[in-house]
């Protein structure tokens, strides 16, 4: 099985993408992992190493899907 990995903060547009991401993705090929940086906010270091530059994004096939470009990670980093 592979993994998808979304990554987000907990905005309404992050939960609303997440809502949408898990009703969309088949679960019998990926395992979603989601990371909210509140929770874990030990996870930044590796989204920013995979390519992450803000939320919500979606780490698929080892590839970053930018969904919004509202939050930089450098915001997020200053509210965690």
């Amino acid at each position: 099985m592979r993994e998808a990995s979304f990554y987000h903060e907990g905005f309404p547009v992050c939960v609303q993408t997440l809502t949408v991401i898990s009703e969309e993705i088949d679960r019998n090929q990926y395992e979603i992992k989601i990371i909210h940086f509140s929770q874990y906010p030990d996870r930044m270091a590796e989204a920013e190493t995979v390519g992450v530059q803000s939320v919500p994004e979606l780490l698929l096939n080892n590839q970053v899907f930018h969904i919004s470009f509202g939050t930089s990670m450098l915001d997020v980093k200053g509210a965690v």
